[in-house]
């Protein structure tokens, strides 16, 4: 078998900055070079690793200045590249494992020579999309297994509405014709005929630039342009348990009620470590040790340590006998027992069932407030009614600072890497100090 290393061929840069990447295949000390299609900048390249590495644009402000901002990657483009880097490698592979299965005693060139053979095939057969939703459905079919099926249907929902953009315009939305205009009359259409949210419209555009941005990285030329339309993201609403609406929920008495008693000690141990649902569901005994929970987080693909709190010790005792740590139920089930739903009696009758959040008093109105373009539109719920399972970590980020944790030390535990969408809940809390002290000094 051979050796494969990946490298960036810094001396061959564009003018960009950008750099053409080279694979060095070795078999007995010969070495043969093979220059790939992809690209990368120096900034984003980990020579240890072998991949590309995500800048966010505060990170990237650090290193060596870019040509223009808009030239860093964007994450889904960084996702794309490395997907493409390891089918690489998965491809070297199987040529070995050919040579082998028929006892045939290769060189570094005949492993090459074959893997061109193999991109010259392939080019001619299955030439890559030219229209943004026919490469979402490719998207989709590639990742169905790798990722979850909550981000797959943002994508089903991106390609519905750009199907109905296209009926509606009359128009074929290609990768060419992906400019400025294009996202300035999609947003148009998507606030005035589809009635979507300024919030939404900002998701949908955003997906609409990562998919582009993937889709460079497979080979499809597309319009520069499209980077120079700016997102405008409204800031949300952190909707999270205070420490008494907190410590209510943990201590409410669930003895005749097993199955919301499960989703309390699930709920509750997010909001004591700040884990997603797809962390909580992939937790296993071995991840618990020496007073923390040790484990690479689904999402990120990164280590987190996270310190075990007496709240989250008494809750994992409770199943330490038991298969795994925690008893899971779906994502919507969790959201379902914590907000409350509705349900058929044996006669047809539709009735309430109360929810976890409001049996523990969770009941305070609160307002959110959406734009549809400059329409202001303000609803009241109550707040049992917009707790899901994500509100656990939003709570545990929300009370550990005000418990006096330091902004980078609460990050370090719950992962996040952008300060700048973590910074409102550091206003949060700013704002409940003062609320709290008025209340004590009868302001």
């Amino acid at each position: 078998m051979g050796t494969v290393r990946i490298v960036l061929r810094k001396d061959k840069a564009l003018l960009s900055g950008i750099c053409p990447i080279e694979v060095v295949y070795q078999v007995h000390g010969k070495r043969e070079y093979y220059r790939t299609r992809y690209k990368c900048y120096p900034q984003c390249w980990d020579e240890d690793r072998q991949l590309a590495v995500f800048l966010n644009k505060r990170d990237a402000k650090k290193v060596k200045a870019w040509i223009s901002s808009n030239d860093i990657p964007l994450e889904m483009e960084i996702i794309g590249l490395n997907n493409n880097l390891t089918t690489l490698r998965q491809r070297i592979k199987q040529i070995e494992n050919r040579f082998e299965e028929d006892k045939f005693c290769y060189s570094s060139r005949d492993v090459i020579d074959k893997l061109k053979g193999e991109k010259a095939s392939k080019t001619k057969i299955d030439p890559p999309s030219n229209f943004l939703f026919n490469f979402i459905d490719k998207y989709i079919a590639d990742h169905s297994a790798t990722r979850e099926r909550g981000s797959l249907s943002v994508y089903n929902a991106l390609k519905n509405h750009l199907l109905a953009f296209q009926k509606d315009k009359n128009i074929k939305v290609t990768f060419q014709s992906i400019d400025y205009a294009f996202f300035q009359a999609f947003q148009n259409f998507l606030i005035e005929k589809r009635g979507l949210s300024n919030t939404t419209v900002a998701k949908q555009l955003s997906t609409a630039k990562t998919f582009i941005g993937y889709a460079k990285n497979q080979g499809v030329v597309v319009s520069e342009q499209y980077r120079n339309f700016k997102i405008k993201k409204e800031t949300l609403e952190v909707i999270s348990l205070t420490n008494d609406e907190f410590e209510k929920l943990f201590y409410l008495d669930l003895s005749n009620k097993k199955k919301y008693d499960k989703v309390r000690d699930i709920f509750c141990l997010a909001c004591t470590t700040g884990l997603r649902y797809s962390d909580l569901a992939q937790l296993k005994h071995e991840h618990i040790k020496d007073g923390q929970i040790v484990l690479t987080v689904t999402k990120t693909k990164e280590r987190l340590v996270v310190p075990l709190t007496p709240y989250s010790i008494k809750i994992l005792k409770k199943y330490k006998e038991q298969m795994k740590p925690l008893p899971m139920i779906t994502n919507q089930k969790m959201n379902d027992y914590l907000k409350g739903f509705t349900r058929k009696d044996k006669d047809g009758k539709v009735y309430k069932e109360v929810g976890l959040c409001e049996m523990a008093g969770i009941v305070e109105p609160i307002e959110i407030v959406r734009f549809r373009g400059t329409k202001r539109e303000a609803i009241v719920y109550p707040k049992y009614e917009l707790i899901g399972v994500h509100t656990g970590r939003k709570t545990f980020v929300t009370l550990s600072l005000e418990k006096g944790m330091s902004a980078e030390e609460v990050m370090s535990i719950s992962g996040h890497k952008d300060y700048k969408s973590f910074k409102r809940y550091v206003n949060v809390t700013e704002q409940r100090k003062k609320t709290v002290m008025q209340k004590a000094w009868g302001m």
